[in-house]
């Protein structure tokens, strides 16, 4: 069923132009990721969707009966409520029908209805249809439900009675998210709702956006919550959008495919317009050639012209270096600790680890346990109330600050680079601007009136001109849009230094880090691989816990069981992952045979081909045999579906 469907949207501000020919549909169950550059016009089309902004030129339609649910970016759920009653107020019609079901029992138990034996079965009729309605609903459940969100966005320690007025931003934007999701609307509109969120709490909403009953619509800069949740991209970009099946990395593939085969057909068409060009020429003025040149004439007139595909708008271009190399022992942290001096308990306790030469490590944990404190005790910022820290040799410490407190609001941009690096050309300061997209008058702007992504590259900026050897990053992604963390990656990977740092986002540290240090707040634990390897192992770990939990020394035949259904559930694991690995495996598979047939029947055609008999035939064979292929491994792909 189609939720909603925009045609030829068009949306101004003023003069300027920022969406054009918008087409987008929504379906029931579609978990749609809207992207594309920052200022590309996402959170307008999103509030276009959600009515809070109207459109120029267009269509948009929503069938009367669909209800819509919106979550701005940087949203607080403002109240006077305290945090159970805001979120139960959700369910009031429950509540209402709850109220109206045991006024209809007291009914029931009068007997001076019972004995009007018209009036007692209408009213035992009523009673039926309301409370299957009831129930239908979710009367019986909505307690567990709030209880469920809540323990999800990280509410479960809370006093629930709390006033929300006394609550942070961060935890008033969470309680706006819950309560949306609470309220179930049949298309949830949801505009950078990763933000403020750990990565337990990230992992929570992934789960309940896959299981949700309506279609999804949302925003984010987080790739590893988008390959995770969504089945159709939207890209916009040069103000109009573009379709892309399948999930986020996914979408990054088809992006590419089309783009190379967009340009081969492009080039294609050059050379055939070139090839008759000169043909028309050569020939146009000889009198046994003229009618030949003049039928290619018009033929080269009535062919439609191919446009050149517009490649990807341009990115920031930048590299990080050392001035010299670091000794081997970067720096080593033993049984650190730190407690601000007007609190009761420390920020975090017993934190020893080493990071070695060339090591990209991340530090990982939940809000509030300290990473941010951790990386500002090890660049001196904060004195540490415990333990000890060993600085190698050679070190040359480089920090980025995700507030960016180190940028000085009150200068240009020009002159916040050339203020640290005086002996710079103005046309050297210039030019490293520009390879992070600050061009012409752009420079002049002060930093004080920059976006939070424009402060995120000029901190970047002078992070690349430090030259340093060890990098220390708190949240480096923070503010960039998708194109800009790519090329961050790309430079850190090549980067022949240290890394430590701390980030939520799930894809930067898979491609980054080397290892993983574990923040508890009293404890460490290291896992020596990326984030992927660091989910198997705590899995590993849930599940060897859980196993000896259940272990009990006087029933020995419990004890086996339980070690045989945790191999048994192993063995199911190894086997989900192997169906995992083939569902993608077909899918491939199928991508390239579709580009087969693709192919073959664009050279279909082409006349030289359709007019050789025995060439036509072989195409047309190998197409045959590419569908039937394709035919066999959607019913292997659908039963392997099944089998999970």
């Amino acid at each position: 069923m189609i939720l909603m469907q925009m045609n030829n949207i068009t949306k101004r501000f003023g003069a300027d132009l920022i969406l054009s020919n918008i087409k987008l549909e929504v379906h029931t169950n579609d978990r749609i990721a809207i992207v594309g550059r920052n200022g590309a016009g996402k959170s307008t089309l999103l509030k276009i969707m959600a009515g809070e902004l109207s459109h120029e030129e267009g269509e948009l339609h929503k069938p009367k009966e669909a209800t819509l649910g919106y979550l701005e970016q940087h949203t607080g759920l403002e109240s006077d409520k305290s945090i159970w009653d805001e979120m139960i107020a959700v369910f009031d019609h429950l509540k209402a029908m709850e109220k109206q079901l045991r006024q209809m029992e007291e009914k029931m138990a009068d007997p001076d209805l019972i004995a009007k034996e018209e009036q007692y079965q209408k009213l035992l009729k009523d009673y039926d249809e309301l409370q299957l309605r009831f129930k239908n609903d979710g009367g019986y459940r909505y307690e567990a439900d709030v209880k469920a969100v809540l323990n999800g966005l990280n509410f479960g320690d809370f006093d629930l009675t709390t006033p929300i007025a006394t609550l942070s931003g961060g935890q008033k934007t969470r309680l706006a998210l819950g309560k949306l999701l609470l309220s179930k609307p049949d298309i949830l509109v949801l505009d950078e709702p990763t933000n403020h969120l750990d990565i337990d709490t990230l992992n929570w909403l992934e789960h309940y956006l896959q299981g949700y009953p309506g279609a999804v619509v949302i925003v984010s800069h987080d790739r590893y919550f988008l390959d995770k949740v969504v089945n159709v991209v939207y890209e916009i970009s040069y103000r109009s959008s573009e379709k892309f099946y399948g999930n986020y990395s996914k979408y990054l593939d088809q992006k590419a495919a089309n783009y190379e085969r967009d340009l081969k057909q492009f080039e294609k068409q050059q050379s055939e317009m070139k090839r008759m060009e000169d043909f028309i020429q050569k020939n146009m003025a000889r009198a046994s050639t003229s009618k030949r040149a003049q039928s290619k004439q018009k033929q080269l007139e009535k062919m439609e012209k191919v446009d050149k595909p517009k490649g990807d708008q341009k990115s920031a271009k930048f590299t990080f270096d050392i001035n010299r190399r670091s000794g081997n022992d970067v720096l080593k942290a033993r049984d650190l600790s730190f407690q601000y001096e007007d609190s009761k308990k420390p920020v975090f306790e017993n934190v020893s680890f080493d990071v070695n030469r060339t090591e990209r490590l991340a530090l990982v944990g939940p809000n509030g346990v300290g990473k941010t404190t951790l990386l500002k005790n090890i660049i001196d910022k904060l004195s540490p109330s415990g333990g000890t820290i060993q600085y190698g040799t050679n070190l040359q410490i480089g920090y980025y600050d995700q507030e960016q407190a180190q940028l000085n609001s009150s200068k240009t941009v020009l002159h916040e680079l050339w203020d640290e690096y005086p002996m710079m050309d103005e046309k050297d300061v210039r030019t490293v601007l520009g390879n992070f997209l600050f061009t012409g008058d752009d420079v002049l702007k002060s930093v004080n009136s920059l976006s939070g992504g424009e402060k995120a590259r000029v901190a970047l900026a002078k992070l690349m001109l430090e030259k340093s050897n060890f990098l220390v990053l708190d949240e480096p992604t923070n503010h960039l849009d998708l194109d800009s963390k790519e090329v961050l990656e790309s430079a850190l990977m090549d980067y022949p230094g240290t890394i430590l740092f701390v980030s939520h986002d799930r894809y930067f540290i898979n491609r980054i880090a080397t290892q993983i240090l574990e923040l508890d707040g009293t404890d460490t634990h290291l896992y020596l691989g990326d984030y992927d390897y660091y989910l198997e192992k705590k899995q590993e770990e849930k599940d060897i816990a859980e196993y000896e939990a259940q272990q009990n020394p006087t029933v020995q035949k419990e004890a086996k069981d339980s070690k045989n259904q945790f191999e048994q559930n192993k063995a199911e694991q190894r086997e989900a992952r192997k169906r995992k690995r083939r569902i993608e495996e077909i899918e491939q598979e199928i991508v390239e045979l579709e580009e087969v047939i693709e192919k073959n029947d664009a050279l279909l055609c082409e006349p030289e081909i359709y007019q050789d008999h025995e060439k036509s035939l072989e195409l047309t064979e190998t197409n045959e045999q590419s569908q039937s292929k394709i035919e066999s491994l959607m019913e292997e792909w659908e039963q392997l579906h099944e089998e999970d």
